[in-house]
């Protein structure tokens, strides 16, 4: 894993001065520092990591070199000179690019007419030649991207391929990849971590935020750790490579969450056990309202069980999620509990005890600008007790919403405050405390651990597990093969829109599964 690394860390070792640098510095917002202090060397020919927890101010940090916040203290300096940047515009030209986490596409344009918004206004984009642009650099990343799709018809996934491939359009001298392959399949993320050390090769200068300690110990010639805001360490290339993986990522958790927290592991698979009776059964499910038709799904889930739906992201995941959820319109039977709701309504299938833990956290299941109380109830406006006789209680709504962030550890300062200031981990546990509380008794999440950090996609894990514990029934999407291997009791693929196998989760699972994924066939 690390040989890979070492012509490209001796370049960037030989190169001397770094291309961008931080100088002390420090942002604050209110009641919150999300920067203390830091200070940060990007090397050309570097693939240089950042890592650490949701709230540790990694996003801030982008923020700052993207042009979108100023740093209150400290400098910012790019060839040695101190530079202000006021704009994502000047960030440009200064000569970074960044694909950020969250994705800034327009969803009712092209994508090849996202690709020409900055152009001048008096000048007709040249479509054909950004399209075939748009084609040579897809190609090169090893992904597929249609210069003529709709933006709103693709896939989170989808849009993040788009942005990686807008930014490398560019010819930046530094690439900022913020969570860049959090929604690749593995083929895809092994792409881009080719294409980051043949950019890295030729002299560029990479910063990849990631949560994967794999992928920052395959890919990255230097790492950093932030924590609380403040630089809590860096590994060096050569630290790097005289190590283990084993000692590294020892180095990097303690660096993290401190000591205790080294040796902690991952959780363990769950173990065998009697389920319950049938909660959800799905018969001949058919769905043409989203990008991929749904075709004759049937699953049953009992009470106490983990199904999970494996398979390439684009293959049905999220119209599966949305049909089962009432979003989207569908033909067939769904019975919950015994209860045909197939007909239901959303807040209908809700109120029977069917929930939906979305992967767009912001964009579908938050409103950012609404405050962390409001969203605890998006789902129940105008119910008792937060309302009676269509007005609103306050007390009750505060009281509920100060026992949310208690019982699921939401880092906030008041219930009052926006969502959508929140880092990710504490926007998904908004998130859990909504559609885990009340009367669940069947729970879809759609990759529920997307773009968290270390500790919070073991928090949410375990949120998972604790809720088919409590005898709640369970379908968990997700295209980390790890985590379905970790967490579930049944795993099926999505493929093309239909499921394909029953797999027991036992020792020969992840081959039986690979070999579903692999051919679209049942074996």
């Amino acid at each position: 894993m690390q040989a890979a690394n070492e012509a490209a860390a001796s370049q960037s070792d030989a190169s001397g001065r770094p291309f961008l640098g931080l100088r002390g510095v420090t942002k604050r917002f209110p009641g919150v520092i999300a920067n203390n202090n830091v200070s940060i060397d990007i090397h050309p020919g570097e693939v240089h990591v950042l890592l650490g927890e949701n709230g540790a101010g990694k996003s801030t940090l982008v923020g700052m070199l993207s042009g979108l916040q100023q740093p209150d203290e400290g400098s910012i300096e790019i060839d040695g000179s101190p530079v202000v940047i006021t704009s994502p515009r000047q960030s440009l030209s200064l000569g970074i690019g960044t694909v950020f986490q969250h994705s800034m596409l327009v969803p009712s344009l092209t994508v090849v007419d996202n690709f020409t918004l900055d152009g001048v206004w008096w000048q007709r984009p040249d479509r054909s030649g950004v399209a075939q642009r748009i084609h040579e650099t897809a190609n090169r990343v090893g992904l597929r991207v249609d210069p003529f799709a709709l933006v709103s018809s693709l896939s989170l996934g989808e849009r993040q391929q788009v942005e990686i491939v807008r930014a490398l359009t560019r010819g930046s001298r530094c690439l900022i990849l913020d969570e860049a392959t959090a929604m690749l399949t593995p083929h895809e993320a092994v792409a881009l971590g080719e294409l980051m050390r043949r950019l890295a090769g030729e002299g560029l200068a990479v910063i990849f935020i990631t949560h994967k300690l794999n992928e920052a110990l395959a890919y990255g010639d230097r790492i950093s750790v932030l924590r609380l805001g403040r630089n809590a360490g860096a590994i060096g290339p050569e630290e790097l490579r005289a190590r283990s993986d084993e000692d590294n990522t020892a180095q990097i958790i303690a660096l993290m969450f401190g000591q205790s927290a080294v040796g902690n592991g991952e959780n363990q698979p769950r173990m065998t056990r009697d389920l319950g009776s049938v909660v959800l059964d799905v018969v001949n499910l058919n769905c043409t309202s989203g990008r991929v038709a749904l075709r004759d799904i049937s699953l049953t889930l009992r009470a106490g069980e983990i199904l999970g739906i494996a398979g390439i992201d684009g293959n049905g995941q999220k119209e599966l999620a949305e049909a089962l959820a009432g979003q989207a319109v569908a033909s067939g039977n769904v019975r919950l509990n015994g209860a045909e709701i197939g007909a239901f309504t959303v807040g209908a299938r809700r109120a029977a005890g069917l929930r939906y833990v979305t992967d767009d956290r912001l964009g579908e299941g938050t409103v950012g600008s609404f405050a962390v109380a409001t969203n605890f109830l998006l789902k129940d406006i105008g119910a008792a007790p937060f309302w009676r006789k269509g007005l609103e209680q306050p007390q009750a709504i505060r009281s509920q919403a100060v026992e949310h962030i208690r019982n699921f550890d939401i880092r906030t300062p008041d219930s009052l405050t926006p969502v959508g200031t929140l880092s990710g981990g504490n926007i998904q546990k908004v998130l859990l405390a909504r559609e885990l509380t009340g009367s669940a008794e069947a729970v879809i999440f759609a990759k529920p651990t997307y773009g968290l950090d270390v500790k919070n996609i073991r928090t949410t894990r375990q949120r998972i597990r604790d809720a088919a514990d409590a005898g709640k029934a369970v379908l968990l999407i997700s295209t980390d093969l790890d985590e379905l291997l970790e967490l579930a009791d049944r795993i099926v693929v999505i493929d093309r829109g239909r499921l394909l196998g029953a797999i027991q989760n036992n020792a020969g699972a992840r081959d039986a599964i690979g070999r579903l994924m692999s051919t679209g066939e049942e074996q």
